[in-house]
């Protein structure tokens, strides 16, 4: 339970920082920010922080057509605190209007509330608040990545395959089992090889849950196979220096990075041309399980993991879909080209269709992962 609660609250601290990306670069940059939500709706409460007696001496402005303009940085924007605590949402002025509101509405505003909506920024200015979000969980997943160097990681064996027919399969090890009770890999060879021909107790760490498993080492196993028949990699990390650490870590997070693309392209053209999901890719529901499995080898572990959550958050976001970053920044992309945006329909079609094809792809991972848990 200790560990489904910490992984919430670190996915909930990626979102919001997600989109604290977002709000601070918007804000840098002197767009009108309507509201930051701590969480989602339901609203529990919400609040406007109030103007110093100078700067709202100063700030409010008559523009012609329209009512009293409170300051860029105090007085206008809402804060609130919402019942759903998964991380939190930003809404920038003019950035749904578009389509919420209709094109006309907004030509129709005052020119000096156009220079602070997103509607009406230059690409470059659009592009950066979009990407503003990723660069942050690129920046977190880092940041985590490096203190995890720096503080080390406990050693662990941590099961990669069994051979068909071996003992191991027959005892019933897993992919992602944490054999215990061995600090390295030579002295868990040596007791298997010890031990040939003889029933062994082995103790893993399956799911958060340590379990017993019964085998016999084979004596009559070839030098590519093994007594045992399991693989298995020795994790954990020696610990480094502060600068060691962040440099490390900073080129760790772009190869884990570069991974995660070809992972989801490998995902993607699996499901489009042979209808099937790929092996290791987990869903929502999946996360729970390995990160059950990391926070049993401790801490360090799991802030490995959410290190990891929060770069592929940043690759994910990236990719050229509708509903994603990335499918906004291609959108940009396009406006730019083009000289002005899409027509309304067509980008509502693409939206649509986007959105449609992450959440199918999400309820196909989150059902596999439900299956293997059962």
């Amino acid at each position: 339970m200790l560990i489904f609660l910490l992984v919430i609250i670190g996915l909930s601290v990626l979102i919001l920082g997600h989109e604290a990306g977002h709000f601070f670069v918007a804000k840098l940059l002197g767009l009108k920010i309507d509201e930051f939500g701590f969480g989602f709706p339901p609203r529990i409460f919400a609040w406007r922080p109030k103007q110093s007696p100078r700067k709202s001496a100063l700030a409010p402005s008559k523009v012609e057509g329209s009512g009293p303009r409170e300051s860029a940085v105090f007085g206008e924007t809402e804060y609130s605190i919402n019942w759903l605590p998964f991380g939190g949402f930003v809404r920038i002025a003019g950035e749904s209007d578009r389509i919420s509101d209709g094109v006309e509405k907004l030509e129709a505003m005052p020119e000096e509330e156009k220079k602070r909506f997103f509607f009406f920024q230059p690409a470059w200015k659009k592009a950066v608040v979009i990407g503003a979000g990723v660069v942050t969980n690129f920046l977190l997943g880092w940041i985590l990545i490096s203190t995890v160097l720096m503080v080390g990681l406990p050693s662990a064996l941590v099961v990669s395959g069994t051979q068909p027919g071996s003992p191991a399969e027959a005892a019933g090890f897993l992919n992602g089992d944490i054999i215990s009770g061995f600090k390295t890999a030579d002295s868990f060879i040596s007791f298997v090889n010890e031990n040939k021909g003889k029933q062994i107790t082995l103790n893993i760490v399956r799911n958060g849950k340590e379990i017993s498993l019964l085998a016999t080492p084979r004596t009559n196993a070839s030098a590519n196979e093994g007594a045992l028949g399991v693989a298995f990699f020795e994790g954990g990390e020696t610990r480094q220096g502060f600068f060691s650490a962040l440099w490390d870590g900073f080129n760790r997070s772009l190869s884990i990075c570069y991974a995660i693309l070809i992972a989801l392209f490998s995902l993607v053209k699996n499901l489009v041309l042979h209808g099937s999901l790929l092996e290791g890719v987990v869903g929502p529901i999946g996360i729970f399980g390995v990160a059950q499995d990391a926070g049993g080898l401790g801490i360090a572990y799991l802030l490995q993991l959410i290190g990891l959550i929060s770069l592929n958050l940043a690759v994910v976001n990236l990719l050229p879909l509708p509903a994603l970053d990335g499918g906004r920044l291609f959108f940009t992309l396009i406006e730019k080209i083009k000289g002005s945006p899409l027509p309304r329909k067509i980008e509502s079609w693409v939206n649509v269709a986007g959105f449609a094809f992450l959440i199918l792809l999400m309820v196909l991972l989150s059902v596999r992962d439900l299956g293997a848990l059962l």
